[in-house]
């Protein structure tokens, strides 16, 4: 009788087990860049619904500053003034599954790749290459974090499931 207790507990333990590691979705690739400036997160901005457009501010050398559309609001803008704003949107229920870029002790180049097929590029080809993907299948770009000052220093992406539902978007 104890060694079908013990039998049957170490079942239930690998089966919780195995449910908590199929229910996992979330991951995070980065960070990507120098060490300097001052730590940003977008991670209440995701309540406001799926990545839907960009705003990134570039300059002959650098990533200078980055805004990021979540549903219909936009982030708090991060890094420097001056450079050349570009601005893209992203397409009804289109999502960003890649981000490479290049670096070197600042951000140089991005590029968001989405699952409609678009590459979407900002800045300079020079530095470092980075290829951010994420862990889970069916997970896409839900949020940003990283460093900056008057340039984007680091950055770094946060994976998830797609919004089930956006009242917002």
């Amino acid at each position: 009788m104890l060694m079908l207790t013990v039998a049957l507990l170490a079942l239930l333990c690998a089966s919780a087990s195995a449910s908590a590691i199929q229910a996992r979705s979330s991951s995070y690739s980065g960070e990507y860049g120098g060490g300097g400036g001052e730590r940003f997160s977008h991670s209440g901005n995701q309540l406001d619904g799926p990545i839907t457009a960009f705003r990134v501010r570039v300059s002959k050398y650098y990533i200078i500053g980055l805004q990021v559309r979540y549903g219909k609001v936009w982030s708090n803008y991060v890094g420097g003034s001056s450079g050349d704003l570009e601005e893209i949107f992203l397409h009804p229920g289109e999502s960003v599954i890649q981000v490479s870029g290049k670096y070197k002790r600042y951000l140089r180049k991005l590029v968001f790749v989405t699952d409609k097929g678009r590459y979407l590029p900002f800045g300079k080809d020079t530095g470092t290459s980075f290829n951010a993907v994420p862990l889970h299948p069916n997970t896409v770009l839900r949020f940003i974090s990283g460093r900056s000052g008057a340039v984007i220093d680091a950055i770094g992406l946060h994976w998830d499931v797609y919004p089930s539902t956006c009242s917002s978007c």
